[in-house]
């Protein structure tokens, strides 16, 4: 799944912690499209486990949308739909979906570890481990 990439605006040009939010913004819009869309493959603990995914990746994508609107920012939005990297038609290939998922936020989240500070800092060095744990 392919999440835009995320220019500044003339605005923020010079907040690499904005870019950075709003890059791992787009990358939880792809998760939460990317969970709604394989929860339904899964089922059992599986199931419960992306359930849990899913509003994990709902509520980090709506803080870091206020985040954005903290910094000045204007959050950027959901795409309709996203490419997946490969057809998800069945549970093995939607537990591997998960996984490119999570590794992609893991990625976003080193970033924002990298240009953030303080309390947001800690809160995308958190996020990084739970993607780790989970993918």
């Amino acid at each position: 799944m392919s999440t835009r990439s995320v220019r500044p605006s003339e605005e923020d040009a010079d907040s690499p912690e904005l870019t950075a939010v709003q890059a791992a913004l787009a990358a939880e819009h792809a998760a939460v499209y990317g969970y709604g869309l394989l929860g339904g493959r899964v089922d059992g603990k599986r199931g419960a486990e992306a359930r849990a995914a899913y509003d994990g990746h709902r509520a980090r994508r709506d803080a870091l949308a206020r985040a954005v609107r903290d910094l000045g920012g204007r959050p950027v939005v959901s795409d309709a739909a996203y490419a997946l990297p490969f057809a998800v038609a069945d549970s093995p290939s939607a537990v591997r979906l998960a996984a490119v998922l999570e590794d992609r936020i893991a990625g976003a989240y080193a970033d924002l570890v990298r240009a953030a500070e303080g309390p947001r800092r800690k809160e995308a060095a958190g996020a990084l481990r739970e993607a780790a744990v989970r993918a």
